[in-house]
């Protein structure tokens, strides 16, 4: 039997190392990790998911996308044909953003952010991951590995200005009841996991890996 290839694209600055608990059965499915590229200078969100397309090697293949990630494989969705599109920990359009990130599109206030302090490993993983994040700095040293400011300012620019409001219905969005970053009461039409945070990808991976071959194969 031809295996199904599948694509993973991590979220803002995270690397591909949080998929390292995730586990298809090898006989059915070959996995694929997608790497965070340096964007151009003033480059669009569409030319960089066709720069990322560039990776994939396989012709309809499964592209699922965590947080950010979701957004990309969403715009990469567009442009290639895929045979499953998952989101998981992410959003469909942008009028499932909380109301502080339409506040901050309008005051224009990620601006402030300090990006350039990449160095301070906590800010950025309180702004990717919410408050609750000083105990598990740690983790979020191990997984947050992309540093690089111009990427930083880019993509935090790139989310918060995302426009889509037409949902792709091909898309097959998992979320968690306990995101912080995504509340659910601003999400629609999803797979609901209980008490899935925002890293649910580490801590609701037994979830994932049970459900996530019958999600691809429509089971």
């Amino acid at each position: 039997m031809k295996k199904i290839p599948v694509y993973f694209m991590p979220g803002l600055a995270a690397s591909t190392s949080i998929f390292e608990r995730i586990e298809l059965p090898e006989d059915q499915f070959e996995i694929y990790f997608l790497e965070w590229l340096i964007p151009k200078k003033k480059e669009s969100l569409p030319d960089y998911a066709q720069r990322l397309a560039e990776q994939i090697k396989h012709e309809n293949p499964v592209l699922i996308g965590v947080s950010f990630g979701g957004v990309l494989v969403q715009e990469m969705a567009k442009i290639m044909t895929v045979q499953k599109l998952i989101i998981i920990s992410s959003v469909k359009t942008c009028l499932e953003f909380p109301r502080r990130m339409k506040v901050a599109k309008t005051t224009k206030a990620y601006k402030l952010l300090p990006t350039g302090l990449v160095q301070n490993i906590e800010s950025l993983a309180k702004y990717a991951f919410g408050d609750t994040v000083t105990q598990r700095l740690k983790l979020y040293e191990r997984y947050l590995s992309v540093r690089d400011k111009s990427y930083l300012d880019w993509a935090i620019e790139t989310i918060i200005l995302w426009d889509r409001i037409d949902v792709d219905p091909n898309v097959i969005h998992i979320h968690g009841d306990a995101d912080e970053i995504f509340p659910i009461k601003y999400i629609k039409d999803a797979i609901v996991v209980k008490g899935g945070t925002h890293i649910m990808i580490l801590n609701k991976f037994k979830w994932l890996n049970e459900n996530l071959p019958k999600i691809i194969l429509n089971e």
